[in-house]
């Protein structure tokens, strides 16, 4: 997408929202998560950013921290990026042979830079066999860089991804793997994740009903935009549901098939559909699809292979 493609997509997000607060009494935090492939990589980058600080969204990068210097740290931290998220597999030899050779150390670089420069950064490990025994390795090295917050997520077997389907981990390992991040805490370092399992590991209290209110945001609070321009209700759920350079984002929202079938509680199958904590979780979509594609369904109403939480 061109330049002009992106400013139109943020100037319709905005008018999208500015409407809807108006009509009915909502109050809106909209944010861009800008990602890739690896973003530094546009020449225009720093422009699109100044475009999303222009309508007062909030920014967030997600990125490999490779080629963040001083200079685009420093440049980060005066458009008031509200955080970077830099991918980091496990130790040297483990996220080197997981994202190439010698990038582990152009990372580090990246995250000491960004943390001099007083932006907020999240430190990102996905999840599999490969690397679960050293997360909390990882965790360490969080902290020790200066990084204020520590994330994980599950590894989505599509794409790439597709050939580590082995490495994917039982649900009894994700649940021993989360509950021993959160209960072991180190100083100041925040533990993070947009898991929806995780979201309900200490709600004793399921709220039952058949409305979204939270967990997965595939289709409830979010959308990916793909640099063709494709409209996917998750950047990790490759299904399309219309093309930003012909369709209008505010008539997808409301009249994609997929993104009313993903908020219909009667249409899900298996532990999600008749789990009574529906409505804040759903377990992670992308999952449940790449999951049941990989046995010859597709289905991305299936249910969470990896739920701990639904017995």
């Amino acid at each position: 997408m061109s330049f002009d493609e992106i400013k139109g997509v943020v100037s319709e997000v905005f008018q999208m929202l500015r409407d809807w607060s108006e009509l009915y009494n909502i109050s809106f935090s909209p944010s861009f998560n800008v990602t890739g492939g690896e973003p530094c990589l546009r020449p225009d980058f720093y422009e699109i950013l100044i475009l999303i600080k222009d309508i007062g969204a909030k920014a967030y990068i997600l990125s490999n921290g490779t080629l963040i210097d001083r200079e685009k740290a420093r440049l980060l931290k005066n458009l008031d990026v509200s955080g970077v998220q830099i991918s980091i597999e496990g130790p040297q030899e483990i996220h080197d042979s997981l994202r190439g050779k010698e990038s582990f150390l152009s990372s580090l670089n990246g995250i000491r830079q960004l943390v001099d420069a007083g932006i907020m950064v999240t430190l990102n490990t996905t999840l599999s066999k490969v690397n679960a025994p050293y997360l909390v390795e990882v965790k360490k090295l969080a902290h020790e860089l200066g990084a204020q917050r520590f994330g994980f997520s599950r590894l989505v077997p599509y794409g790439i991804g597709s050939s580590l389907l082995d490495k994917m981990l039982l649900k009894e390992e994700v649940s021993t793997l989360y509950h021993n991040m959160f209960d072991e805490s180190i100083n100041s370092l925040e533990v993070v994740s947009g898991d929806p399992l995780v979201s309900q590991m200490y709600d004793d209290k399921p709220s039952g009903g058949n409305i979204a209110l939270g967990g997965c945001a595939a289709g409830i609070s979010g959308l990916t935009i793909l640099p063709d321009g494709t409209i996917t209700p998750c950047r990790r759920m490759p299904i399309a549901i219309g093309n930003i350079r012909v369709d209008s984002l505010r008539e997808i929202w409301a009249t994609s098939s997929v993104l009313e079938a993903l908020r219909n509680r009667a249409l899900y199958k298996g532990k999600c559909g008749a789990c009574d904590r529906w409505s804040t979780c759903r377990g992670c979509r992308a999952i449940a699809y790449a999951y049941s594609k990989s046995t010859g369904n597709g289905d991305f109403l299936a249910e969470d292979p990896q739920c701990f939480i639904c017995k």
